[in-house]
């Protein structure tokens, strides 16, 4: 009856409408046309059922870590993962599912990451590695957007996460940085004999010139000089017992010590 009528042209009706959503765009594979060049935007939308499907794509960034095995220019097994922010371009989304699939992704980066990670690396030590690290990244992430261009592929952004060097090397290293370490402290070992010895001849030069002084003195004054050593120990001595809570002293002529309270 008329039920039956509008639930099939109810039906008809939901078929031919399908949604894009935020982020994403659609392509049409028409059965008789093949591909469509057109890229369908968001929103709900109209197609013919049984001969028209949309494959929708995702345009937002995404992420994805490559892991690479490569050798650097001292011939050094180096390790690298790098992670990639990519997204397509939404205009070739035509021609990337006509030749390479909905799975553009998996089959395009780890390809292209590869080739331009063992192309860049080789052109560079192992220890430049380490120390250029930022020039390496910078030279990785301008030639893979180049090469991801072609393949109608943005990269908003490319950056090394790891990197890692064979056992031989990082063993090499480490004896490096101990080699170092021992030549520091043997170094410092010397100088500091050094230092001593210097100290130890201008000890004796001192006391070689002050020695000289006093002869020199001796042999001007006579025996003031002596009388005038004398004359400042006794003021010494005399300075310290007045301090004292007791003052001792020994009158002219007597040989006994008295004790007078203060």
């Amino acid at each position: 009856g008329a039920g039956t009528v509008r639930v099939r042209a109810g039906g008809v009706v939901n078929s031919a409408l399908y949604n894009v959503d935020a982020g994403h765009r659609a392509v049409i594979f028409d059965r008789f046309r093949g591909v469509q060049d057109i890229v369908v935007g968001e929103g709900t939308h109209f197609l013919i059922p049984w001969v028209q499907k949309p494959i929708i794509f995702d345009c937002r960034s995404r992420p994805r870590n490559v892991p690479v095995i490569t050798g650097s220019k001292d011939l050094q097994n180096v390790n690298i993962t790098l992670r990639i922010l990519f997204r397509p371009v939404a205009s070739q989304l035509p021609r990337i599912f006509t030749s390479i699939g909905e799975d553009y992704d998996e089959r395009v980066l780890p390809s292209i990451t590869t080739e331009i990670l063992k192309s860049v690396v080789a052109r560079f030590d192992a220890g430049e590695l380490i120390t250029q690290r930022e020039l390496v990244s910078r030279q990785v992430s301008d030639d893979l957007t180049e090469r991801a261009a072609t393949f109608g592929l943005i990269l908003d952004d490319v950056s090394l996460t790891h990197l890692t060097f064979g056992k031989e090397f990082t063993e090499a290293v480490e004896a490096k940085q101990v080699a170092q370490q021992e030549a520091e402290r043997a170094r410092f070992v010397v100088e500091k004999a050094e230092q001593q010895k210097k100290a130890a001849i201008i000890s004796a030069e001192g006391d070689s010139k002050a020695a000289e002084l006093i002869a020199n003195s001796l042999a001007t004054a006579g025996d003031g000089l002596i009388e005038l050593s004398k004359l400042e120990a006794a003021e010494d001595i005399a300075y310290q017992l007045s301090r004292s809570r007791n003052i001792t002293y020994l009158p002219a002529g007597q040989s006994v010590l008295l004790q007078l309270p203060q």
